[in-house]
């Protein structure tokens, strides 16, 4: 397989678009410009190094498909007329994944938003289905989702293909540790076909942006639904506040989210009453069978319970304030100042001073993690190789780093190398994000 960024004639374009009216509908593809500059950007505004290279690329045109079928039938088109395709859920994915780099078609999948079925410990949905509605479908099932991304607006096949953890991570790790049960995905052959794929097959289209073929239908796995709370604390400072979320991500249940930031952080998010002014702060979803026991930590490490909130908004609120969220916040709060690395480690809980030390004016974002804590690191951004030098010292620290300044496919490439060649012969599926001799301007890796 090789990489060709070119675009694909006038000519083809139009034809494509036809086709599409076609079998789309007038509202169902468009070529208007305000519509596909809008196509072309994604959740890669919070990296200052890809802003500014920005535009990356325009899309010719974006298609709007509502079953997984019609993905089928939209991306074999466009194969057929030589025409590069970028998928796209809500467009939230932070690292250019969602950027047409070679033009071409976007696929929007946004519409094709079915929850189809749920099974005893499995749902499937169809790509475009926000995950915060697979939660809510399970629940009326008795059940709940293993995991599902801090912007729980996202799309089920965009978190599929572009995420890597969020919300119930303390459990059950990454999306590629068994989240997925199954996948119809279509390649890009000139085929409609869907093919269903189940384990150890179904991961090589997991975390690779559809460059191996992209998902229009999938199945994950539920568990049964806990009671959960939603526990407020705030501390005298960061570090104290951390000790506590070493032990409260460790409690039997355990909890679902644990999120901690020192005070400037807290600052720039949005007021609430558990915010106490120049306190830092813990936000934790618990089993409601361990308040009682957080409470103790949370005390016995010198901090106060601020609330305890029940019901599925509390939830999704405390999920809405985690991961990268804070440092959204953060870039709000001042605007062209704040970049950041994704980090794991356990000296993010033993040597958070040293940590944020790396960046000028760092600022830390810890969660507790699967297996140890992880996080963001804010930094005032100055340039790439202040970026990489970073990374290079955080890595000295006994930090993993993943970054997030750079659109290259970095999980399992070679696998994703060698089924692409299989699956997508042409190269047309989200050309440019799937180059082995791409290091990308920083490196690093958290896995």
């Amino acid at each position: 397989m090789t990489l060709d960024l070119t675009s694909a004639p006038p000519t083809a374009i139009a034809a494509l678009e036809a086709e599409l009216v076609e079998l789309l509908g007038p509202r169902g593809v468009t070529s208007e410009l305000r519509a596909r500059e809008r196509a072309s950007v994604d959740g890669s505004l919070m990296s200052p190094i890809i802003v500014e290279q920005l535009p990356l690329g325009l899309a010719d045109l974006v298609a709007f498909p509502a079953t997984a079928e019609q993905i089928g039938d939209v991306v074999a088109a466009a194969v057929r007329h030589g025409v590069p395709v970028t998928p796209r859920g809500k467009g939230t994915g932070n690292y250019g994944q969602g950027i047409p780099l070679a033009g071409g078609l976007v696929l929007d999948t946004s519409r094709a938003r079915a929850v189809v079925e749920v099974g005893d410990g499995w749902i499937t949905a169809e790509a475009g289905a926000p995950m915060v509605a697979l939660e809510r479908a399970a629940a009326e099932q008795g059940q709940q989702l293993w995991m599902y991304p801090s912007t729980a607006q996202s799309c089920l096949g965009g978190f599929l293909s572009g995420g890597s953890g969020g919300t119930g991570t303390i459990a059950h790790g990454s999306n590629d540790m068994g989240f997925v049960v199954a996948l119809d995905v279509v390649h890009g052959d000139g085929s409609p076909e869907l093919h269903h794929v189940e384990g150890a097959e179904a991961q090589r289209y997991v975390h690779n942006y559809g460059t191996a073929g992209i998902i229009a239908r999938a199945t994950v796995r539920l568990e049964p639904l806990q009671d959960w709370r939603g526990v407020f604390a705030s501390f005298p400072d960061l570090p104290s506040a951390l000790r506590a979320l070493r032990i409260l991500g460790r409690l039997d249940p355990l909890p679902r989210l644990v999120s901690a930031d020192g005070p400037e952080v807290i600052a720039a998010l949005p007021p609430d009453p558990a915010f106490p002014a120049g306190r830092a702060s813990l936000r934790m979803i618990a089993d409601v069978a361990t308040v009682g026991a957080a409470r103790v930590v949370i005390e016995g490490a010198g901090g106060q319970v601020e609330d305890v909130r029940e019901g599925p908004q509390v939830v999704l609120a405390i999920s809405m304030l985690s991961y990268n969220h804070p440092v959204e916040w953060l870039q709000k709060s001042a605007p062209g100042t704040y970049f950041h690395v994704e980090v794991a480690g356990e000296a993010l809980v033993d040597r958070p001073a040293d940590v944020a030390a790396v960046y000028e004016g760092g600022l830390l974002h810890v969660e507790a993690g699967h297996s140890v804590p992880i996080g963001m690191l804010a930094g005032v951004y100055q340039s790439p190789e202040q970026v990489r030098a970073g990374i290079a010292a955080l890595n000295a620290l006994g930090v993993g780093v993943h970054d997030p300044h750079q659109w290259n496919v970095d999980f399992e490439l070679q696998r994703t190398v060698e089924t692409a060649r299989r699956t997508d012969p042409g190269g047309l599926l989200n050309p440019g994000k799937l180059n082995p001799e791409y290091a990308g301007p920083t490196k690093g890796s958290i896995r």
